[in-house]
């Protein structure tokens, strides 16, 4: 298998608007700019990979089943696009209820599989989230992270993405500077 680039993405908050613990498929709404985004890096070739957090699972606030549907609902949603992720994860321990685990973003396990499923290489690989936690595997694995904001994101991971990784404006912004 060819080691390629992927674009790792967060899911709430990034590419749609964060319900937090979305547990009804019908509450899924893509973000704006979301599928413009997507589509530039599905048309350049890339491998997409949604990476998200579902503390909510474990919480007992989303169903394994819930997500699942929420799951399948933005695949359909980004479908009538015409953009097909090339894998999503999850995580759905909270360290409070199931203790700590490597796939819990920060923690880079999530994206170990991802490489190992799909032939990916960090290096040439690009983190994009609301949170420092979506960015900061991008500085352990050797990738470029890039913050964008949400109303949810601390003003503390704002401030660390300017000085350790890319700090932008919008979607749009990450895809100018990517692709290029």
């Amino acid at each position: 298998m060819t080691s390629r680039p992927a674009l790792f993405v967060d899911r709430d908050g990034t590419i749609i608007h964060d319900a937090h613990y979305l547990h009804d498929a019908s509450l899924v709404a893509l973000l704006p700019g979301a599928v413009e985004f997507l589509r530039a890096f599905a048309e350049a070739g890339w491998t997409i990979v949604v990476v998200t957090n579902q503390s909510g699972i474990a919480l007992g606030k989303v169903s394994e089943q819930n997500y699942l549907a929420v799951r399948a609902r933005l695949d359909e949603l980004l479908a009538e696009h015409g953009i097909t992720l090339s894998l999503t994860k999850h995580c759905p321990h909270h360290p409070d209820v199931t203790g700590p685990c490597r796939c819990r973003k920060p923690g880079t396990l999530m994206y170990e599989q991802a490489r190992d499923a799909l032939g990916i290489d960090f290096v040439g690989s690009v983190f994009v989230g609301d949170r420092w936690r979506d960015v900061a595997p991008a500085l352990e694995l050797g990738g470029r992270g890039f913050l964008i904001p949400s109303p949810d994101t601390p003003e503390a991971d704002k401030e660390r993405a300017a000085r350790e990784a890319e700090f932008v404006p919008d979607l749009a912004t990450v895809a100018a500077r990517v692709l290029r």
